[in-house]
């Protein structure tokens, strides 16, 4: 492989000239393999499946009545899979800068309305990394305001900072799932950090990202990262495998999964493996941590775990955990991982102290969700005993 001349931090040229290349005839080199629920793909255009470049599907992990951003949208495939998994009460909404791979995508979403018999899908033209600036809005101002002198240009930057504050592409907290696929891994390296908390702005408290991308196993050196080609083609702009988790992490996601992760590399350069994951993150920790007197018991495999907040769970112990923690312990990705204690008597939030999340594991006596004059006594409780809920001769000790 030659050595290119490609400057380290200019790159958007190098990827728009090959994904324009590709809107106009399909490339097989830009995207791994992956399967697809068939009855899904029947629904989708023949045109856009052709210029499918992606790595994985994350639209597998939308729920019905969600809305959904599909950054880096393409030809649109993602978004028409992700339309038919949230339904008529869904949204969905595909970014891109591209006009040739906006104008393939909008041009199909009127048949798979047709074929699906209803329509939930927009494009919208932006950079997945500046989610706020409305790109044709833009342009239209652009068109009738050239810049031609340093006050056009003054009275440009303004128009720029109004369009983000009044008119943002994409609102905060307004989105319930980002997704991409195979796309972040083309910005370019100093804006990396920006997109990550621009995924963080726009979604909602609650919501999470699932993001499909290349890794790579170890660092590229600079010298595969001036390779144009290498670049467009998802590999010399991948993150280290650890390094993409810990951006998720610095951005304030908590709860970050790696939910699918390729057995065998995509591609190898060098001896460097590149493989596809995707990723699971949710955001919802910020906010006071309360004492309800709520705790949960971790049941394992491993004997202690450490969460986002600094929270250590001990296997089978009672733990206690502020309101907070608890109400995010109740959900995915965690739901499974524990026993949820709620108190006999749950204390009122406006009365609730403190709690000092992040201080290590913190036992909950019973008594304290029970509370101290609790004596109650009962007869065995037969229903609840056995597997199925029935006696079954196994039932509780």
């Amino acid at each position: 492989m030659k050595d290119a001349d490609l400057p380290v931090g200019d790159v958007e040229q190098a990827v728009r000239s090959r994904y324009s290349s590709a809107a106009r005839a399909p490339e097989a080199r830009l995207c791994c393999p992956v399967t697809y629920d068939p009855a899904l793909l029947a629904a989708v255009p023949a045109d856009v499946l052709e210029r499918d470049y992606g790595c994985g599907d994350p639209s597998r992990h939308v729920e019905p009545g969600e809305v959904v951003l599909d950054l880096g949208s393409g030809a649109g495939k993602a978004c028409f899979l992700a339309s038919q998994r949230v339904g008529p009460e869904g949204k969905v909404i595909g970014i891109d800068m591209n006009d040739e791979m906006l104008a393939v995508a909008r041009g199909a979403a009127p048949e798979v309305a047709r074929r699906l018999g209803f329509a939930n899908v927009s494009f919208r033209k932006g950079k997945i990394q500046d989610l706020a600036l409305d790109i044709e809005a833009l342009d239209l101002y652009l068109e009738r305001n050239p810049v031609r002198s340093a006050d056009d240009l003054s009275r440009l930057e303004g128009k720029i900072a109004e369009l983000r504050r009044t008119r943002p592409l994409v609102a905060d907290g307004s989105i319930d799932v980002v997704v991409s696929n195979c796309v972040l891994n083309l910005v370019r390296p100093e804006e990396k950090e920006r997109l990550f908390a621009e995924i963080y702005r726009v979604l909602a408290r609650g919501g999470r990202a699932v993001i499909s991308d290349i890794v790579s196993d170890e660092e590229i050196p600079e010298r595969l990262a001036r390779d144009p080609e290498l670049w467009s083609g998802c590999v010399s702009g991948a993150f280290r495998e650890d390094l993409f988790l810990e951006a998720f992490e610095r951005a304030g996601f908590y709860g970050i999964t790696l939910a699918e992760c390729g057995e065998k590399p995509w591609r190898t350069v060098e001896g460097i493996e590149f493989r596809s994951v995707t990723v699971i993150a949710y955001k919802g920790k910020e906010g006071t941590c309360l004492d309800q007197k709520q705790a949960v018991v971790y049941r394992g495999p491993f004997r202690k775990v450490e969460d986002d907040d600094g929270h250590v769970l001990l296997r089978g112990a009672r733990t206690a955990v502020c309101e907070k923690t608890f109400r995010i312990y109740s959900r995915e990705p965690y739901r499974e991982q524990v026993e949820l204690v709620w108190p006999h008597v749950l204390v009122p939030l406006e009365e609730a102290p403190s709690f000092p999340c992040g201080k290590g594991a913190i036992l909950r006596d019973p008594r304290e969700t029970k509370g101290v004059s609790y004596f109650l006594t009962t007869e065995p409780e037969t229903s609840s005993c056995g597997p199925n809920g029935g006696t079954g001769g196994n039932c509780c000790p």
